[in-house]
């Protein structure tokens, strides 16, 4: 979708090519191994949705400077790293269609390559020399983190409301894109109800993203996802699909997730698809995804309406074609 809007054509592939070459410069290491392993998992063909967020802020309020390079190579890195972690935590073997960090060079060094990718991201924080964006990623970094271990502690519950789950996405994952918005907006001097707007938009953007994942794992490919389907289940997190059928699904439906949640069983996999397909579930998620890209899209109201503004509209609903 962003491919064929002319704003692409004519600024963000200069932009993403630039980011990439100082992800390239700040990815090396003289220690061979973090070098290895950090181009590894860097040249994976992420999207790179999150850095376009920060170039997008940036260039839709007029911002023009180098900086925004690095800013957004620093959201990449902290992404990456995060990646790194929860492949090791989750056990995964597979990330964008091929092997995992951890599973070609042990959980030991992903972890600690995870660790130098945050310190590094951090660097680039430094190079901005915003004491504001200083304090934006420190927190969203920690909020991050505290989603991770929300989630952790989640694995196996069948008792989680909605409204827990949307909380530990909106932390683990939206909190990322929200930040990544809000540096663009700070680098570029925006006026408090822009930064705000710009913030919520990355938050609700984040948002459908994950639950648009969380609908790919029954039915998605795994290059698309990331994972390999049904990794959700075998690790026991109760996903919105899970969470819709066991509140508002069969008896059977429930019982089903309820057993394959507390014991992690990848088997029950092709079970609970048959109850998902025969239900709601799906199409429930998504309507709570157009929602989120709504409220998204209404938060660019208060921005310049330019080719920035317009690529950011198209990279919202883009989390939406996805299941198209």
């Amino acid at each position: 979708m962003l491919e064929n809007l002319p704003y692409f054509r004519r600024h963000l592939e200069n932009d993403l090519r630039r980011v990439n070459e100082v992800i390239d410069r700040a990815v090396t290491s003289e220690v061979a191994l973090i070098s290895q392993i950090g181009s590894y998992i860097i040249s994976a063909g992420g999207k790179r949705l999150r850095p376009i967020m920060t170039i997008l802020a940036g260039r839709a309020l007029g911002y023009e400077g180098d900086k925004l390079y690095s800013l957004a190579a620093m959201v990449e890195f902290i992404h990456t790293s995060t990646l790194l972690h929860d492949d090791v935590v989750d056990e995964s073997e597979l990330r964008r269609g091929r092997k995992t960090a951890n599973s070609l060079f042990g959980n030991a060094a992903a972890v600690l390559v995870g660790d130098f990718l945050y310190t590094r991201a951090f660097q680039l924080m430094v190079g901005s020399g915003s004491m504001k964006i200083l304090e934006v990623m420190a927190d969203a970094t920690n909020i991050i983190a505290e989603g991770e271990v929300m989630q952790l502690m989640n694995i196996g519950n069948t008792d989680i409301s909605e409204s827990e789950y949307v909380q530990v996405i909106q932390y683990k994952t939206a909190k990322l894109f929200e930040a990544a918005a809000q540096v663009g907006a700070v680098l570029a001097g925006a006026a408090p109800e822009q930064e705000q707007a710009l913030k919520d938009y990355g938050m609700y953007v984040g948002t459908a993203f994950q639950i648009i994942d969380d609908v790919l794992d029954y039915g998605g490919k795994p290059e698309e996802i990331g994972k390999n389907v049904g990794d959700d289940l075998a690790e026991g997190k109760p996903t919105l699909p899970l969470i819709y059928l066991m509140r508002q699904g069969s008896e059977t439906a429930a019982a089903d997730v309820r057993h394959a949640l507390q014991n992690a069983d990848r088997s029950r996999f092709e079970t609970i698809y048959r109850h998902v397909a025969e239900s709601d579930a799906l199409g429930y998620c998504v309507r709570q995804a157009e929602s989120a890209v709504q409220q998204a899209l209404a938060c660019l109201d208060t921005l310049p309406d330019n080719e920035a503004t317009q690529a950011m509209r198209a990279l919202a609903q883009q989390s939406l074609a996805r299941v198209s």
